[in-house]
């Protein structure tokens, strides 16, 4: 298990915009499963919605591209390397995630060739899917 501190160790995002807080396993370059703990004073649900707090898609999107890019930059050839979007498909929301909820990241890295690659995210809250869809990234 790797705390937020751990994770920084591997990934470049910092708070505010660090969306996971824990990862439960992971494979270098392989997999990875973390998890996010969705807390009411999370800084975006001031404006989305006032009265009716939605988690965001696309920072669900990011949250899942943060749990994949601890697969990829905890190899050793990628160390001190960024991880950036080159494409999100096939990416359907299923279920709505709110305050309180702890959103379970899965990633499995299904293509890699030189510094691109592709990534199957899965979100799920309580064995629920909330999220799934392809994650391209190219490393640099």
């Amino acid at each position: 298990m790797l705390n937020r501190e751990e994770i920084k160790n591997i990934i470049p995002q910092r708070e505010p915009f660090l969306m996971i807080d824990e990862v439960e396993e992971y494979i270098s370059g392989e997999s990875a499963t973390a998890y996010k703990n969705v807390d009411e004073n999370e800084w975006y649900f001031k404006g989305h919605f006032p009265g009716n707090p939605i988690m965001p898609g696309v920072l669900i999107v990011e949250a899942l591209a943060q749990t994949g890019a601890v697969a990829i930059l905890s190899m050793e050839e990628n160390k001190g390397k960024n991880a950036l979007f080159g494409g999100i498909d096939k990416v359907k929301f299923k279920k709505m995630v709110v305050p309180g909820d702890r959103l379970k990241l899965e990633v499995k890295i299904i293509k890699r060739k030189g510094l691109i690659g592709v990534g199957e995210a899965i979100a799920t809250v309580n064995g629920v899917l909330v999220a799934k869809g392809e994650l391209t990234f190219a490393i640099v």
